[in-house]
């Protein structure tokens, strides 16, 4: 079964009752309850991720700290959320906070997919539009544990002896030229740079299956392939993960990312082109 969603498809399951949800969020405007407001898909709930999908932490947490169940249920309750409900997500940049609520709800067994292009694509396909905010009652959706999948810093540290552990950062950030946001350049020893940005098309939708597996399969990775992913905090490695996952291959993801490495003294520092 797809991960994904089109525009079409959502227009179609809207008549059966799914619930959708908002996730807009960009690192230079993290809240974006403001674009929701102005317009977003009919009966669909804004999500903070900052504050709903992350928790706060110190810097040798990550800039996105993963959340504990507890906190994605109460958040999940509060935008009306009940077991068996089927669940889509969108954002309206390339998909990656999406993702990041896809990567939580689904690994707390939730039936939940991406809006594929997301909020551009939404309107591109001339779907209604709603303002304000949408009216709904709190749910009771219980989740189980959504942490099971996301390695310890140890656990990224040693996963490159036994697979493939995915930098999906910008190859510049990789290769340690430039770093903007964290206090060191470079990555973690071991690991395979792939972009996240290599899957998408210039429309922001996926691009097909056979192209997608060609990505992975430039860095090793096949159908048995151990994969986990990273990036700067958290966010983009999810997508990284639904991408693999919509290719029919499980992945983990080291939520602290590069943000929780380079902030934590005495790890290695790794620069330049692929490393092992």
């Amino acid at each position: 079964m797809s991960h994904m969603v089109s525009a079409t498809e959502l227009a179609e399951l809207r008549s059966s009752g799914v619930r959708i949800l908002d996730v807009r969020f960009r690192l230079d405007q993290p809240d974006g309850r403001s674009d929701y407001l102005e317009g977003h898909i009919p009966g669909a709930v804004y999500v903070d991720l900052e504050s709903e999908l992350s928790r706060p932490g110190r810097s040798d947490e990550g800039r996105h700290p993963l959340p504990s169940t507890e906190h994605v249920q109460d958040a999940a309750r509060s935008w009306g959320l009940n077991d068996g409900d089927v669940v889509v997500v969108y954002d309206d940049y390339r998909g990656l906070a999406a993702a990041r609520a896809w990567w939580l709800l689904s690994r707390g067994g939730v039936d939940v997919r991406v809006l594929d292009g997301g909020w551009a694509e939404w309107q591109a396909a001339g779907g209604d539009v709603e303002t304000g905010s949408a009216e709904f009652t709190p749910g009771t959706v219980t989740l189980t544990d959504i942490a099971g999948d996301s390695l310890t810093i140890d656990e990224a540290a040693a996963f490159p002896e036994s697979g493939v552990l995915i930098d999906a950062r910008a190859p510049e950030r990789f290769r340690g030229e430039i770093e903007p946001l964290d206090p060191i350049a470079g990555h973690i020893p071991g690991a395979m740079n792939l972009p996240m940005g290599v899957h998408l098309r210039e429309d922001g939708t996926l691009r097909d299956l056979d192209s997608l597996r060609r990505n992975f399969a430039d860095v090793g990775i096949g159908n048995e392939t151990p994969v986990a992913a990273y990036c700067g905090s958290g966010i983009t490695a999810a997508h990284t993960a639904l991408v693999l996952a919509e290719v029919g291959i499980d992945a983990k993801i080291f939520h602290g990312s590069w943000s929780q490495w380079s902030n934590t003294p005495g790890r290695p520092i790794a620069k330049g082109e692929h490393t092992s």
